[in-house]
């Protein structure tokens, strides 16, 4: 099943996610989270040329630039989490900083970077990560494809 066909099913499976956590009495008790899922989704989706899909499965959200993945975060897990693509040598530095990130979970650990939202973490940081994804994917799309964001 192609996950990321439609972005129908990714909108009912968000609203799904949601009120399932809204309304789990399974669920562990509530952490304190810098950034929301669903601000994280939305700030991602408002940057130009994002689309969302869920291309592993309807547990993993991941947002494309272009086609280009730039985040990811899983939809099943109790800690927010998000893979974000990251130069390599502030990779390294970010990792030796600060505890909440971490190299990237099932992704190429010399670009990517597993963050998590629930800790210590400011929202300046964590957006100014998110951008520094995007503009990362950006920076590297073809000229055509640069060319077509840009009209966008």
């Amino acid at each position: 099943m192609n996950y990321g066909a439609n972005t129908a099913n990714v909108e009912f499976l968000f609203y799904i996610w949601k009120h399932i956590n809204a309304h789990s009495k399974l669920k562990a008790k509530p952490k304190l989270t810098k950034l929301h899922l669903d601000e994280f989704r939305e700030y991602c989706l408002k940057k130009k040329g994002v689309t969302e899909e869920l291309p592993f499965g309807p547990d993993t959200l991941v947002f494309k630039v272009m086609g280009k993945m730039f985040a990811a975060t899983g939809l099943d897990s109790d800690i927010f989490t998000a893979n974000l693509k990251c130069d390599p040598e502030r990779a390294v530095q970010l990792r030796e900083q600060h505890p909440e990130i971490q190299p990237g979970y099932h992704m190429n650990k010399k670009h990517w970077n597993t963050v998590s939202f629930e800790g210590s973490l400011n929202n300046s940081l964590l957006l100014e990560l998110i951008d520094h994804s995007y503009d990362l994917v950006v920076s590297r799309l073809t000229k055509k494809l640069r060319t077509e964001l840009d009209q966008l």
